[in-house]
């Protein structure tokens, strides 16, 4: 009878420590934004020494990275894909429960992507990532993309970005900023109006008379 190997103290206690500094980071980002917050003071706030910080993480970018891993109710893939199977449908009131639950995902996210945004606004690395995950949220939707000609297919992955740039400026303005007044409930009505028919119908190109 073979016994299970003892527990590597050593190795659970440095992952408490990482834990403990995305934590904690997490708090201090979304208590004071990204800029305000310095590596000592992440320390500070956990009792170790900025050389155990960078054991753990390259900078603040880097433990930022894991604090969206760690406090996003959801990865945004996850929710477009799901659009990606409710155009397939066609159901335009799918589409319109899905717009609702769009939104509802940048409320549950509404105290973390300030920072993130700010840190994208910061820093050079972040906007090259914020492109990269643009890329993936229309790559996340391989069915929408297959309905259009190969010709077009760019055009297609233009729509999604900008889809999700309209939401994010949307909720930007509206919760962050306190700019628009409306419910939930009325923008997801007046977004799916707006883009349930640009997703929905693919324009065949032009095409001459014979």
């Amino acid at each position: 009878m073979t016994t299970a190997p003892k527990p590597n103290l050593r190795r659970a206690q440095k992952e408490m420590t990482r834990a403990m500094l995305v934590q904690r980071a997490g708090e201090l980002f979304t208590e004071r934004g990204y800029a305000a917050v310095t590596i000592d003071e992440i320390t500070n706030a956990v009792g170790c020494s900025r050389a155990t910080f960078y054991l753990h993480f390259a900078g603040k970018i880097d433990v930022l990275r894991e604090v969206a891993q760690t406090i996003l109710t959801e990865r945004p893939v996850d929710v477009y894909a799901e659009l990606d199977e409710i155009l397939a449908t066609g159901d335009r009131d799918d589409f319109a429960r899905w717009m609702r639950r769009a939104l509802d995902w940048f409320l549950a996210n509404r105290d973390f992507l300030p920072v993130w945004d700010e840190a994208a606004s910061l820093e050079p690395e972040f906007r090259k990532l914020s492109r990269i995950t643009s890329d993936q949220l229309a790559d996340a939707m391989p069915k929408f993309l297959a309905t259009w000609p190969a010709d077009r297919r760019a055009e297609a992955r233009l729509r999604v970005i900008l889809l999700v740039s309209q939401l994010e400026r949307f909720f930007t303005r509206w919760i962050v900023q306190g700019a628009i007044e409306t419910t939930p409930d009325e923008a997801a009505r007046v977004l799916t109006d707006i883009w349930y028919p640009a997703l929905s119908e693919m324009q065949a190109p032009d095409e001459n008379p014979g």
